[in-house]
């Protein structure tokens, strides 16, 4: 096969998308004039909440991807070649509506006969491999530096500064969020005894005329929430007390320096042993949700009449249970990767990433391993409004600057919303090490046991890439893994405008300064550059 080389392929662009006849001639939004598109007044309908990521920014004025119009305009019923998508991960929920029909099956495996049929050392992974066995709470990498009590360690100087921030915020956060679950279960319970009823309505709360100053001041704390998008003092409740559930891991497990999470048997510190875990790749408990929202952003099953569509058609998603709650073990990710890559993923997403990586070489390694096997590595930008190119991420792709691989895109996370507002205030960027932005705040997808939920991170944005590159490889399968990379770069939207970096309104910078490409991502126009470049081939 032809194979267009990386530092070609720019020069094809202005070609691909100047040409006459086609679908070369069809763009889905003039790019010349995008900063000029007219910003979204109106607040998000419900079903562009659940599915906004997938919307046009011309027709929608919602800076999605364009999904629906690449499925209506070019994909339309045409027949795409199935593709493996790795999902390295927690566990994901292989049995939900919208998951249990795109799942990857072994079939070189007999299912839970104890043997390793196919020889491939893993026994029984009939739907991918669990490295964490029956574990998932962890310590962050920083803490097991500082639990290890070795101080010729070089990172631990900066992982007991850290710490000591660190501790010292999360315990703050515990007292905040304490007082505010306090006040606003004493306002449920005073709003619903003066009104009779437990199920009231916001109309309700903003009839209520009183001289009782406790009530008053109930009615404006009650209306101050509805202000700030809450349907309800009851949803209000709901997400104070899953902060504080996410508080209380941190610092009973993430911060613990006594805590021992690691229960699989398993030596982190010797790569040569491999075959560690089991082939139940599914969550440890409900709350374990992370993998199954991101498998489908993936491939969540398309129309079925269910909670969510996933961005691409004709993929398996082969679960890699490997993340744990904390920071996953270089070892695990090293492995992971060599495993998806092993039988036969063609990407592999990675919504996972962390400051210390005591064995960064050994995943380094892996990456480039994918590469040279033409696997695409999507990899999650991280979320702590950071400037990657100055504060360190892993896993990462370069040493001291230095690409070794030309197969892994770094993407961070945008809000719904044309304009200043549009990059994520939790995204992390770098003009050097940030490759493109996608959707990745308020992502409407799976979760455990049936369930749908909406979350935020670049940890949802990386899936969208994911899922782009799964339609670009289905349907265009000649290209490489590395072609695919620069189709997505290259054919996203290009942002001239200022933005709020940080969400700190006095850190505004011009969009292009905070990612590689200067682009946000767009499937039509991916799926337009490929059929292209597949031409060239």
């Amino acid at each position: 096969m032809k194979t267009i080389k990386t530092m070609l392929l720019t020069a094809f662009i202005a070609v691909l998308f100047s040409g006459c006849g086609g679908t070369a001639a069809i763009l889905s939004t003039p790019i010349e004039n995008i900063d000029s598109t007219p910003l979204k007044i109106s607040e998000l309908t419900e079903a562009e909440k659940h599915n906004w990521g997938h919307l046009d920014l011309v027709k929608d004025t919602i800076p999605g991807m364009s999904v629906d119009k690449a499925y209506a305009e070019i994909i339309k019923n045409r027949k795409g070649a199935t593709v493996i998508v790795g999902v390295i991960d927690s566990g994901i929920d292989i049995d939900h509506e919208d998951l249990n029909d795109v799942l990857w099956t072994n079939k070189g495996e007999i299912p839970n006969n104890g043997i390793d049929d196919d020889k491939n050392g893993y026994v029984d992974d009939v739907h991918g491999w669990n490295f964490l066995g029956d574990g998932y709470d962890e310590q962050l990498e920083y803490v097991r530096i500082l639990a290890s009590g070795d101080t010729s360690n070089p990172d631990y100087e900066a992982a007991q500064k850290l710490y000591d921030v660190e501790y010292q915020k999360w315990l703050g956060r515990k007292t905040q969020y304490d007082q505010i679950y306090m006040q606003l279960t004493n306002t449920d319970e005073l709003l619903a005894k003066h009104l009779g009823k437990k199920d009231y309505t916001k109309a309700e709360v903003n009839a209520i005329k009183s001289e009782d100053a406790d009530l008053n001041k109930a009615v404006q704390i009650a209306k101050y929430m509805y202000s700030n998008g809450m349907d309800s003092l009851a949803d209000a409740i709901k997400e104070i007390n899953e902060g504080l559930e996410s508080i209380n891991e941190r610092l009973n497990y993430n911060l613990n320096k006594s805590f021992k999470g690691r229960v699989n048997g398993d030596d982190p510190e010797d790569l040569s042993t491999k075959f560690y875990g089991n082939g139940n790749v599914k969550p440890v408990k409900k709350s374990e949700s992370h993998g199954t929202h991101v498998a489908g952003i993936i491939a969540a099953e398309r129309n079925n009449g269910k909670g969510a569509n996933g961005v691409a058609n004709n993929v398996q998603i082969m679960s890699v249970r490997a993340v744990p709650n904390g920071d996953e073990y270089d070892k695990d990710v090293a492995l992971a990767i060599r495993y998806a890559v092993d039988n036969g993923a063609k990407i592999i997403n990675g919504s996972f990433g962390k400051s210390f990586s005591p064995h960064s070489d050994w995943v380094r390694e892996a990456i480039a391993y994918a590469a040279e096997k033409d696997v695409l590595f999507v990899h999650a930008a991280g979320n702590d409004s950071n400037n990657v190119d100055v504060e360190p991420n892993f896993p990462d792709d370069n040493i001291n600057g230095v690409e070794i691989s030309d197969t892994y895109i770094r993407v961070g996370a945008l809000e719904p919303k044309y304009g200043s507002n549009m990059v994520a205030s939790f995204s992390n960027y770098g003009k050097a090490n940030v490759d493109v932005f996608a959707p990745g705040a308020k992502v409407y997808s799976t979760t455990p046991e049936n369930e749908y939920d909406t979350k935020g991170g670049t940890s949802m944005a990386a899936p969208a890439v994911a899922g782009v590159a799964a339609l670009i490889r289905s349907y265009y399968p000649k290209l490489s893994a590395a072609q695919v990379k620069q189709i997505i770069m290259n054919s996203g939207l290009p942002v001239k405008t200022k933005v709020i970096v940080g969400g700190d309104t006095n850190n505004v910078k011009p969009f292009a300064d905070l990612c590689k490409s200067e682009r946000i991502v767009n499937a039509y126009n991916a799926l337009i550059m490929a059929d292209q470049m597949s031409k060239l081939n």
